[in-house]
């Protein structure tokens, strides 16, 4: 696209921002208990509104050329998603739930549910591509100093011999296989073709017109077909069910697209190495033309502000310190008596803090206080009077400077689409300007001092007084205050204790996984499949949105990470097969984080003792931060919680980084970019209590429904040819795996999609019946199992709290009736 239809969609989009900020400016007034329906309507409405920008300004933000613009854009973005956070925030403490039903939403504001699909910012990897490719050739320069490479993929060990052995009889067995199995269709073809050739020789021997009319009926059929193929090809294609036929020019349509963004993005380094060189240019400009005289300026003003303060009062001023803006606070608009007294109201600050207080002010205080306190209670009455009112929001303030900025900035320019896209000189002229007035002011205020304590001997004799240096901050005193953890590596590098994680194997390669790979579709039945009061299984479109919401947006931004709603861990729990580690390499490669295993298998043998435990916690934990953002991921989980340890798992001894964790996961602070992520598929045998203290978010992984194995099955075999789908039911496919998780219906398809069976499409068309077998030899996931995690899930602090909350309202329903009853 062009750049004017860039800056049209940047126009419509702060227009937008511009009537959410009005909105946002005057808060709905708190409301009751039980008008939380149409509270948690607003606060969905809000959400979807911020979603539909943040996807408009990623695209801006990525194509937008100017470098000041991207400035702004790049601010307003970064606060479109924060806002969005503390939304969902309050989404979750309102409806009580980590998944949230937006379908009348979603009605009524005509948007489809690819609208919900939550955007992740491509400058989260583009902007540090050059350090995760340096990453990534450490890492694998690492992994095969120290033999590390195929280790890592490897669960089951052999000695050589045994691995030898262990290939060849595999491998003779599978060419043997494969040689018996080849012949034998060989000889079927064969036999099949000499036996068709004998019955038409016979058919046709005596009767050539048969013979052609039958030729033409085989002809026509087959052009019959054909035509009918094309033409329902075409129908689809126009109804948008389906590619265009012509894929190669599909393609290249696409390709060529893609081109022209990379283009764009290669014109954006380039003003921005100029814009970057404009700035040190005009810094360097401004201060050796107008430097000089801005200086004799200030002086001749400090001068002058001597003289009228000397003549009003009988004596010189004493200078501003340069911790209440020195010189600055000569130049504002006042006489050089409210100079003085100002002067005056700071020294008596400055002597109250050193506990010189009146015995009046005390009282005063002591008033305060009491009001102070008054006030909070009759805060507390409100609150519990209306329970539901909107938070304060920190990304507010972000994005009403931003708009302001962009009314005053770029909104009033007479031609907004200067195509040839260079920065604005006057902007940086203004900004530099006072960078140069700060330096220059410093400089002045030094000499100004000096030229004070001369004016002081010279006039009034007087001697001149001593500078008073800054008070050293007092040690604080042992026994008192938090306790700061010790750095136990204060003498090793960074790139050294790197080194030595990625040798014991707690630093790995994460495999590239997009998280786009995670299939599963939208909810469509909604509130309609939310039984009553009870909670109802999400989708994993659900899943996928929140994992994007907790992990993703937080991680790929330390601006997003600094002021949203702090997150540090997040548990995944679900069935085996669900996509729980997947995920987990998904938020690695979105973000571009490092990935640490804690895992308690491969802990196994690692740092034994107590000394050796407290090391490895800290240089993990130490490491993570330094080179954030960065992933620390706990496997089977459950086994660090077990509420009893098994007798076969004594040796691991899976609990031994308990206490170290919670104490190190305290030290992560927001602006911190670590977050620990454990997954578990058995959490029924983890000690509840201690699981949810140190896992802040609890997301269940749940079954695909049908919309989402419907998905999937298409994306596994379309993967395979586009045109196999047309042979294939699958809907009844569909319909024959409920119950079974993603990685099984994954390991159907693979078992079947051979590359024999690919070379055999040609003359054999792919059956829906090949993935029954295969299927049935795999494990489902029962009913029981689905509902011991369900029960499971309601013994976690939201679940208790959602449970509460659906007895309260049943009983307020069931009183509500029997009034009713009661009047009729």
């Amino acid at each position: 696209m062009s750049e004017g239809t860039y800056q049209q969609l940047w126009v419509s989009t702060q227009q937008n921002l511009q009537k959410l900020l009005i909105e946002e400016e005057a808060p709905p007034e708190p409301v009751p208990e039980r008008e939380r329906t149409s509270f948690i309507y607003k606060l969905s409405t809000l959400f979807l509104h911020y979603l539909g920008m943040m996807r408009r300004l990623d695209i801006i933000y990525d194509q937008m050329v100017q470098p000041q613009k991207r400035r702004l854009i790049r601010r307003l973005l970064d606060g479109v998603a924060g806002r969005i956070l503390e939304l969902k925030e309050e989404l979750v403490q309102v409806n009580l739930s980590e998944y949230h039903c937006l379908d009348f939403a979603l009605q009524d504001l005509k948007l489809t549910p690819a609208d919900l699909e939550v955007p992740i910012p491509k400058y989260f990897l583009l902007e540090q591509s050059q350090e995760i490719k340096d990453r990534e050739t450490l890492m694998e320069g690492l992994l095969d100093k120290f033999g590390l490479r195929l280790l890592q993929e490897e669960k089951r060990y052999f000695s050589l011999p045994e691995a030898v052995l262990l290939i060849q009889r595999a491998e003779r067995g599978r060419q043997g296989w494969f040689r018996a199995k080849f012949m034998r269709e060989i000889r079927e073809d064969e036999e099949r073709e000499r036996n068709r050739r004998g019955r038409e020789n016979k058919r046709f021997e005596n009767d050539k017109d048969q013979a052609a009319i039958y030729i033409q009926k085989i002809w026509r059929g087959y052009r019959q077909r054909k035509i009918t193929r094309q033409m329902r090809h075409q129908e689809m294609e126009f109804i948008g069910m389906m590619p265009p036929s012509n894929e190669t020019n599909y393609l290249m349509t696409l390709r060529s697209a893609e081109k022209g963004e990379e283009v764009r993005r290669q014109r954006q380094s380039e003003k921005e190495a100029e814009y970057q060189e404009a700035i040190v240019e005009l810094h360097r400009h401004l201060r050796d033309k107008e430097g000089p005289n801005l200086q004799e300026k200030m002086k001749s003003q400090i001068r002058q502000w001597f003289i009228e303060c000397h003549d009003v009062t009988g004596q010189f001023p004493e200078y501003p310190d340069e911790e209440i803006g020195g010189s600055e606070v000569i130049y504002s608009d006042k006489t050089p008596q409210q100079v003085k007294t100002e002067m005056d109201e700071i020294d008596d600050e400055n002597a109250k803090k050193k506990g010189k207080e009146k015995p009046k002010e005390k009282e005063k205080d002591k008033k305060k206080k009491e009001e102070e306190k008054k006030e909070k209670e009759d805060k507390s009455k409100r609150m519990e009077e209306a329970m539901l009112q909107m938070a304060p929001s920190k990304f507010v303030p972000i994005l009403s400077d931003g708009n302001k900025e962009y009314k005053v900035t770029w909104e009033s320019q007479k031609s907004p689409l200067n195509p040839d896209q260079n920065y604005n000189a006057e902007i940086i002229r203004m900004e530099k300007r006072k960078e140069v007035e700060t330096e220059i002011r410093i400089q002045v205020d030094n000499l100004m001092r000096q030229e004070l304590q001369a004016l002081r001997l010279a006039v009034d004799r007087e001697l001149p007084r001593q500078v008073k240096g800054k008070a050293k901050p007092k040690k604080a005193k042992k026994g008192k205050g938090k306790k700061r953890d010790k750095d136990l590596t204060p003498d090793r590098t960074v790139e050294s204790l790197f080194e030595e994680l990625v040798e014991q194997g707690l630093i790995k390669k994460s495999p590239f996984v997009r998280l786009s790979e995670f299939i599963g579709d939208y909810l469509y039945l909604g509130t309609a499949a939310k039984p009553g009061n009870r909670l109802a299984m999400p989708s994993l479109f659900d899943l996928r949105q929140n994992i994007i919401l907790y992990g993703v947006l937080r991680l790929g931004s330390a601006e997003i990470h600094a002021l949203a709603p702090h997150v540090r861990s997040i548990l995944l729990a679900g069935p085996i097969g669900t996509g729980k580690k997947m995920l987990v390499h998904a938020v690695c490669t979105e973000t571009g984080s490092n990935l640490f295993d804690l895992s308690p298998e491969n802990l196994a043998g690692k740092y034994p003792g107590k000394a050796g435990l407290q090391m490895m916690m800290h240089m993990v934990f130490k490491v993570a931060r330094l080179i954030q953002p960065s992933v620390i991921w706990i496997g089977n989980t459950e086994k660090t919680f077990y509420k009893k340890v098994p007798k076969e798992e004594k040796e691991l001894d899976p609990k031994r980084i308990k206490k170290d964790l919670a104490k190190a996961l305290r030290q992560l602070h927001p602006g911190d970019r670590v977050m620990l992520i454990g997954t578990s598929d058995q959490p029924q045998s983890a000690e509840i209590k201690g699981l949810c203290k140190t896992y802040e978010r609890i997301l269940m992984v749940p079954q695909p429904d049908y919309a989402s194995r419907y998905l999937l099955w298409n994306s596994l075999i379309g993967k395979h040819g586009k045109i196999l789908l047309s042979h294939l039911d699958i809907s009844g496919l569909t319909k024959i795996s409920d119950g079974y998780t993603p990685g099984k219906i994954t390991q159907a398809v693979t078992s079947v999609m051979t590359e024999r069976r690919k070379l055999q499409l040609v003359r054999r068309h792919l059956k829906s019946s090949e993935f029954l077998d295969p299927l049935t030899k795999l494990e489902p996931v029962y009913h029981e199992e689905e509902a011991s995690l369900k029960d499971w899930y309601f013994k976690t602090p939201l679940g208790k709290r959602f449970l509460k909350d659906a007895e309260e309202r049943a009983g307020e329903e069931a009183r509500m009736a029997k009034e009713k009853k009661k009047k009729k």
